[in-house]
């Protein structure tokens, strides 16, 4: 009986016959992108009725709280699960202590317990860093010589993350990259009985140039400097894994890497160390450039965006801030 050898070109053939059709392709899938892998950041402004549209950041708007409870509840409709609330303080609010960030009838803590009251189900995170709330713009206090003081600002970041707790958040979400704040939020959190309260910590935020749209949004470039001094040097990637281990010793329930896309080997490296929840975002800037780029015709946006978010998704994050949150979310439905 004469013996048939496959040859080495039908053998090479075997990934394409795995391609061949649309529900071959879906038994071969290896990463899926679902809304509630999406979490959408939403700036809340003073008033009613308010909805501001953010030259830099299009199809994305500041909103009045009631404005801002009914975005909460289309989201959740398209079957997303988690906002984070980032408010855009008056500047005559604004002052070097950043002392607006501790009042408690403050926009954000009124939105906390409006969002809380009219869709309990949905998961809110509250950053937590004193940017919006400084006139000069850092993250943190500073001295006479402009110099970030870390430990007196890790005390003001647990206040604020008690009253964030107080008021109905389920996850803060402490951005400000201060040494040991993460330590410290959880002893204060469980000291007043919030042990249910998570901490998602921005455990790898780079000094990236991608935030500028972000920053046009809460009216809060720095005034002063850069933030290179407290945020992390984007050539660095063991620096990153030293974070984020250090983090999750001090106590935090999940890690986030900041920016996304031009830092997908920092995600896939996080990724093969730990096993907490790992979370990145997709900034501003990395959202612009793609708003911007479909706009002139030269890209199809929507799968572009999509693009993007599945391959955050495939280097390792579990879910994703993204402002596509809502555009991706109908987008997967219609797939």
């Amino acid at each position: 009986m004469e013996t048939i050898l496959q040859s080495p070109l039908d053998l090479a053939k075997r990934p394409r016959r795995n391609r061949r059709t649309e529900s071959i392709r879906q038994l071969a899938k290896e990463t899926y992108l679902l809304p509630e892998h999406l979490v959408a950041p939403l700036f809340i402004v003073e008033g009613s009725n308010v909805k501001e549209p953010i030259a830099s950041l299009p199809d994305v708007y500041r909103l009045s709280i009631d404005l801002l409870v009914k975005e909460a509840i289309q989201l959740y409709q398209l079957g997303i699960r988690a906002i984070d609330l980032f408010p855009v303080i008056n500047p005559q609010s604004k002052c070097s202590q950043g002392l607006e960030a501790l009042n408690e009838d403050s926009l954000l803590y009124q939105s906390l317990r409006t969002l809380k009251r009219e869709i309990p189900e949905m998961c809110v995170m509250v950053d937590v860093a004193l940017d919006p709330y400084t006139d000069h713009g850092h993250d943190g206090l500073i001295n006479e010589e402009g110099i970030i003081l870390n430990d007196e600002t890790v005390h003001i970041l647990a206040k604020m993350s008690i009253l964030a707790a107080e008021n109905g958040a389920d996850i803060v979400a402490p951005s400000d990259m201060m040494d040991g704040r993460v330590s410290f939020i959880r002893q204060a959190l469980d000291r007043r009985g919030f042990q249910k309260v998570s901490i998602l910590s921005y455990a790898a935020k780079y000094a990236s140039a991608l935030y500028g749209p972000f920053r046009d949004a809460l009216n809060s470039s720095p005034k002063f400097g850069d933030k290179k001094s407290y945020q992390m040097d984007p050539a660095n990637v063991r620096e990153a894994l030293r974070e984020c281990a250090l983090d999750e010793e001090e106590g935090a329930d999940m890690l986030l890497i900041k920016p996304a896309l031009s830092y997908l080997d920092v995600i896939t490296k996080v990724r093969a160390q730990s096993q907490l929840p790992l979370a990145a975002y997709h900034v501003s800037g990395e959202y612009a450039m793609v708003k911007a780029a479909a706009l002139q015709g030269w890209i199809d946006g929507q799968k572009v965006m999509l693009e993007h978010l599945l391959s955050i998704k495939r280097a390792g994050a579990d879910f994703i801030l993204t402002y596509a949150a809502a555009e991706a979310a109908r987008s997967l439905k219609n797939l």
